[in-house]
């Protein structure tokens, strides 16, 4: 499940299990540009995929389901890149409703911002160079409302939660970005979480 599925292509590029789905949600016109760029490359997925239009700052939950997702099954959630540019209330509104939607045994991925960034930070080179070559103004896209703790919310619903920088798989990898003065990515966190299945007994 790609929450925010923006021009993702995990779906044409990575060998998926058997009778995998991949459901990509994003607005309307994000996915119409997409399939624009798909279909003048012929590609094809390499498992199912259904892209469902759905805007995630408002109930998206009645379009997954009438698509076909079974929220009896486990399922995987991946929200990269998304929840940092949310309002406070539709990145609550998010996590009730994967976890609502989620059975035992599914997991979560999803990527945070620990606060507003100091004014030297904003400054950093990736920000500018992000704007002079493509235009967009990505400080001006990330949301100031104070963050939800969205770990420990998870948390309270029985959810076991870690959480990692994005040097902690430079250090696994040997490779990846590295700390910097001032860096844009010092307040980047990944949290990964799975909704346990009940214990037998």
């Amino acid at each position: 499940m790609l929450l925010g599925a923006g021009l993702d292509t995990r779906a044409y590029r990575l060998p998926w299990p058997p009778d995998c789905h991949v459901y990509e949600i994003d607005r309307p016109e994000v996915l119409t540009f997409k399939h624009h760029v798909l279909d003048r490359l012929h590609l094809t997925p390499h498992t199912t995929r259904t892209p469902i239009s759905a805007d995630l700052r408002t109930d998206w939950a009645p379009a997954l389901t009438a698509a076909g997702f079974d929220p009896t099954t486990p399922c995987a959630w991946l929200a990269e890149g998304l929840l940092l540019y949310l309002p406070s209330a539709p990145e609550r509104h998010l996590i009730d409703t994967v976890d609502r939607l989620s059975a035992p045994g599914s997991t979560l991925a999803y990527e945070i911002k620990t606060g507003w960034e100091r004014p030297e930070v904003r400054a950093s080179p990736v920000y500018s160079a992000t704007l002079r070559q493509t235009g967009v103004d990505l400080l001006a896209l990330f949301d100031r409302e104070p963050r939800p703790d969205s770990a420990a919310d998870l948390t309270t619903r029985g959810w076991t939660t870690t959480t990692h920088t994005p040097y902690d798989f430079t250090r696994h990898h040997g490779r990846g970005p590295l700390p910097e003065p001032h860096d844009a990515l010092a307040a980047n966190r990944w949290i990964f979480a799975t909704k346990p299945a009940p214990t037998s007994g």
